[in-house]
């Protein structure tokens, strides 16, 4: 029989963290789940760390050539199996009963498709309390998400069979992919919200796509690609001002780097 959920884990090169994402999947209570691993061409000791939750077929391993986060989360989403996805980031953590308070939500509330818990925010070893604009919300969110990307990987739970509506992550985006997906799903889709904290989210490490430079530029062409779509008037006027906005902000940022140089 196919499992409940399935849940999918990119990583590159994480090999001082990705033990204790996927210690933390499996320890999960009372849900029948799948976890996949996708190593997106690591050249550390990634898979040595993980041959013995192979060899036991605790997790599934796929590898593949370095094409980036985004073709690692498809090639997970591809393979499986479970009526519904759960993404992990291999440097975050779950609780134990994160997906049993999910899937027990989202069957109380059918209404929902996807939906998403609160987190535990840590920064370079202290915990953080996020900021009033990253509180997260409830129901028909696209205008927020607009302005930030309001939704985390590693807490969103979803219907495995809304991708072929709103389509893949996008390969060709470097970072600001889950900004231009959750951008694709908010449009269509209304958002659940556990607000219970059920993920420790780890911040502030050089490596995460969120701290790279250029950010603005990939949230720039997610937008461009919102704006094909079939919006009302208040939904593009909101993307158009932001879009213009993120590109204020690249331009002056990209005038600064070559002014240094």
């Amino acid at each position: 029989m196919a499992p409940l959920v399935s849940v999918i884990i990119p990583t590159y090169n994480r090999a001082l963290t990705i033990l204790r994402a996927v210690d933390s999947v499996l320890r999960q209570e009372k849900v029948d789940f799948e976890l996949i691993v996708v190593d997106d061409g690591s050249t550390d000791n990634t898979k040595e760390l993980l041959d013995d939750k192979i060899q036991n077929n605790k997790i599934i391993y796929l590898y593949e050539d370095n094409k980036g986060v985004s073709a690692a989360r498809n090639l997970g989403i591809k393979a499986a199996k479970g009526e519904w996805i759960a993404f992990l980031d291999s440097d975050d953590e779950w609780l134990p009963h994160k997906l049993l308070a999910q899937t027990q939500d989202l069957k109380a509330r059918p209404e929902f498709l996807v939906s998403q818990s609160q987190e535990i925010w840590i920064r370079r070893g202290q915990r953080v309390n996020p900021g009033v604009k990253h509180q997260k919300k409830e129901g028909d969110i696209f205008l927020d998400s607009v302005k930030l990307c309001l939704i985390s990987p590693s807490a969103v739970i979803m219907k495995a069979d809304l991708f072929p509506q709103i389509g893949l992550f996008d390969e060709t985006l470097v970072a600001g992919e889950d900004y231009d997906l959750w951008l694709r799903l908010t449009v269509r889709f209304k958002v659940g919200l556990l607000d219970e904290p059920l993920v420790i989210r780890y911040n502030g490490a050089l490596d995460q796509l969120s701290a790279q430079r250029g950010l603005d530029f990939y949230r720039v062409k997610a937008l461009e690609k919102i704006l094909t779509y079939d919006l009302t008037p208040e939904q593009r006027k909101a993307a158009f001002e932001e879009m213009a906005r993120r590109k204020r902000i690249y331009e002056a940022g990209a005038a600064k780097r070559r002014a240094q140089n």
